[in-house]
């Protein structure tokens, strides 16, 4: 009894992924029949999550009380988002274009064989601008619109850090509001396990392995251009931290493997929050405000799906882009990841808007929807990866990194709860 309650989630996730592939592959689209568990587990995070993320920013700004500083982090971590998700585009651009996996699509397997290139579709971006402000907070926090819940976090706090001598009770009223939300979501992750076992079972089940195979070069460009955009994460890491990257990479694994099995960077949030400060020694101004932050915009292995697929497209249909249409490519990827955030297969839903963008058909799309599912786990663990290395790097340059728990063993470290809300 005591080992089974020394076993750690992530390893309890890991055997239900496991376990989840071997009974989809066992017993094929039967294996659906599981799919109600991991859509109540997703539900039941989606319930919380939203609250989560508003408490946090707002506690994240409230706790700083030096408004330079506020305004440090919050520059610091919005400008680096924003270059490795317009790096992250770059690296999967650079990777479709010497690999060419779209050169091995037939017109057939589009189906639909290009006579001329359509209109170009107009790019708004007073639009998108004007959409991230809510015209009703309620409605925002309600739907999940991330960027809006996003933008009227950021006003909450404003609002606050000007209030006198209340500033420190309503403070405390958000602290312990939100330590009611951390103690649901620490519950709801005990169902991981379960919801990990379910839903692999379901889509290995209706899916199988083998539909990797007929878009083979397309998965392979995607993982070398995860991979190199994983080991640029460990670079970085070394030259702006000025931190070795084996214990992050080592600590990062708990929040990984629930990022693969959830495909969602919002679902995996309260885990990346407590590992950061629990295991790799963030303050936290960079745990309730910087990964909050990243999980609402940040979205590195999209960006790079995104543009993997573009230029997929592009040479599927014999369609030669120039450098203007890279460059569209590169900023409508960007904007458009950070409007997909954290939605599951939100690649689907932005794709169209980009191929639009440089005249490329999106008739073809439907021939990715078979495997996108499976590519979206890897792509969420990226995502969120992406977002620790980005708070680990804020942390250190504040001075604020706590680099002897950064450097100390997982294993020697004591289970406790995220700093966030004592």
């Amino acid at each position: 009894m005591r080992f089974v309650q020394k076993i750690k989630l992530w390893h309890k996730v890991t055997a239900g992924l496991i376990a989840g592939i071997i009974v989809g592959m066992i017993f094929g689209e039967d294996a659906g029949y599981l799919k109600p568990i991991g859509d109540i587990f997703i539900r039941l995070i989606r319930m919380v999550i939203i609250p989560l993320i508003y408490l946090s920013i707002v506690i994240g700004m409230t706790s700083i009380n030096d408004t330079s500083t506020l305004s440090r982090i919050a520059t610091k971590s919005l400008i680096a988002f924003l270059l490795t998700t317009s790096f992250a585009i770059v690296i999967g651009l650079s990777c479709a274009y010497l690999m060419e996996p779209g050169k091995w699509i037939t017109s057939d397997a589009l189906g639909t064989a290009i006579t001329s290139r359509p209109a170009k579709t107009s790019f708004d971006f007073i639009k998108i601008i004007n959409d991230t402000i809510p015209d009703n907070a309620l409605n925002a926090l309600v739907s999940g619109k991330m960027l809006q819940v996003v933008f009227f976090s950021f006003f909450t706090g404003i609002i606050i850090n000007t209030i006198g001598k209340e500033k420190k009770l309503i403070y405390k009223g958000f602290q312990l509001a939100a330590k009611v939300v951390f103690k649901m979501i620490h519950l709801i992750l005990n169902l991981a396990p379960y919801g990990a076992f379910a839903l692999t079972a379901s889509v290995v089940g209706k899916q199988g392995i083998g539909v990797l195979q007929s878009l083979g070069l397309l998965v392979i460009t995607l993982l070398t251009a995860i991979f190199v955009q994983y080991c640029i994460f460990g670079l970085m890491i070394i030259i702006f931290a000025r931190l070795s990257p084996t214990p992050f990479y080592k600590k990062s694994i708990e929040y990984q493997t629930l990022a693969f099995s959830t495909s969602s960077s919002k679902a995996t949030l309260a885990t990346t929050m407590d590992v950061c400060a629990n295991k790799m020694g963030m303050s936290k101004n960079s745990t309730s405000f910087v990964l909050p932050l990243g999980a609402a915009i940040n979205m590195d292995g999209m960006a790079i799906y995104l543009g993997i697929c573009t230029l997929f497209f592009a040479q599927a249909y014999g369609i030669t882009l120039t450098t203007f249409d890279y460059l569209i490519i590169i900023l409508t990827s960007t904007l458009g990841s950070i409007g997909a955030a954290g939605i599951p297969s939100g690649t689907i839903i932005m794709l169209p808007m980009v191929l639009s963008a440089i005249n490329v058909p999106i008739d073809g799309i439907g021939l990715i929807v078979g495997i996108d599912r499976i590519l979206d786990m890897l792509r969420t663990t990226l995502n969120i990866t992406g977002d620790a290395t980005i708070a680990l790097i804020v942390d250190k340059t504040e001075g604020t990194l706590n680099t002897k728990t950064y450097y100390t063993d997982s294993a020697k470290l004591k289970e406790g709860e995220s700093p966030l809300f004592k």
